[in-house]
């Protein structure tokens, strides 16, 4: 096929849950910015309601999606089914130049699977993370959505060294480094004029930060509640400021977990605490990390934008996908033992009464410019297809 005079190349980006809203805007604004590049929206529908979707688009600066699918909630299987047949659907009546797809959900591997059998040219960005752990349905999404992608691009060392052994060819992986960091580093100035902590009456490292939603973590009933008594545990020296995912706010509901206290929106903590609250808006909650003492997880993405802020992060889990966090950053690795969790947290604190600040390095190529490196690459790739 001859190059066309003023061809624009149309790309059709994914997003679906919020971490792929966060990962997707700075890539969204780069292609803009190029003229011979048209980048088109698809919102599945993953992540629907307002806290979920709509205030990311808004906060983020995204536009409104060109095509919304509107797949909703639903097991694993018929999401990811719905999904392929709505996308399906788009591509053949507005057929793109490429697919980009982001992270690990379901939506990147239901878009990544229709570009696939369409023959059309695909791209995962934040491509190589591996955890091991095959009973996450996240780590199934990344093996299958690399194994068929054209190009794939990394956030840090592990990615590039899990492709090489998985056989992938060196001239289809690009280090890039963390496009998750590029919506960081543009939010942060304005992320710390949130005044959620102020309402609340917290002071600047003088809580921490709570998130659970893995199903490892909050499904059974008695794991659930070992951990919740062991935040319960720290918060009676250091206060727990608890956004819920919807998710686990049934589990706890189901589970009948007393003590644990709400929050309305409007008055202040009084006292020591874990102190639950809805999902927190991008801002808010890059807000309440940067000024927390410690942060204790169960996500991903979390683990990245704590070691960028030099916050202390127990990640509650087995294993991490991420660890660039542990060895550049300020992640450690606490396993799903209660008991693990509070002697970390305890050195947490011991070490802040000392004035003892965790050392810590950003990690290469965090730098916020992962998105000009990616979109330059893109559009590369797409001109020498449109020369063969």
């Amino acid at each position: 096929m001859k190059t066309e005079l003023n061809k624009k190349y149309r790309i059709m980006n994914i997003v679906g849950a919020r971490p792929n809203m966060v990962k997707m805007a700075p890539l969204m604004r780069a292609m803009k910015r190029i003229p011979e590049l048209d980048p088109v929206l698809v919102h599945t529908g993953q992540h629907y309601d307002y806290l979920m979707s709509q205030v990311f688009f808004e906060q983020l600066g995204m536009p409104a999606p060109n095509y919304n699918l509107e797949v909703g909630s639903g097991s694993q299987h018929d999401q990811t089914a719905e999904i392929i047949k709505r996308f399906g659907e788009v591509v053949r009546k507005d057929r793109p130049d490429m697919v980009v797809v982001v992270g690990d959900v379901n939506s990147t591997i239901a878009c990544s699977l229709v570009a696939a059998k369409e023959r059309i040219p695909l791209a995962h960005v934040e491509a190589g993370l591996r955890s091991g752990d095959r009973t996450m349905p996240e780590e199934i999404n990344r093996l299958l959505t690399d194994s068929i992608s054209d190009l794939l691009f990394t956030t840090e060392e592990s990615g590039n060294a899990n492709l090489r052994r998985e056989g992938v060819p060196a001239n289809k992986v690009f280090f890039v480094g963390n496009i998750m960091i590029d919506s960081l580093v543009q939010s942060i100035k304005t992320a710390r004029e949130s005044e959620l902590a102020v309402n609340l009456a917290l002071r600047r490292r003088g809580y921490g930060v709570l998130t659970l939603h893995r199903p490892a973590n909050v499904d059974d009933v008695d794991k659930l509640r070992a951990v919740l008594l062991a935040v319960k545990e720290i918060a009676r020296e250091l206060p727990i400021l608890f956004p819920v995912h919807p998710r686990t706010q049934a589990r706890i509901a189901a589970a009948g977990i007393e003590d644990m206290h709400s929050w309305d929106g409007k008055r202040a903590i009084q006292g020591n605490g874990v102190w639950m609250m809805g999902p927190a808006t991008y801002l808010d909650f890059l807000g309440i990390v940067d000024g927390a003492a410690l942060v204790i997880t169960d996500s991903g993405g979390i683990q990245e934008e704590s070691t960028f802020m030099g916050v202390p992060c127990l990640t509650f889990r087995d294993n991490t996908e991420r660890p660039a966090t542990i060895e550049h950053g300020t992640n450690i690795l606490v396993g799903t033992d209660p008991a693990a969790l509070l002697y970390h947290a305890a050195e947490v604190r011991r070490k802040m009464k000392l004035g003892q600040r965790s050392e810590y390095r950003i990690p290469p190529l965090w730098d916020g410019h992962a998105a000009e490196r990616i979109v330059e690459q893109l559009h590369r790739h797409l001109i020498e297809l449109s020369k063969s």
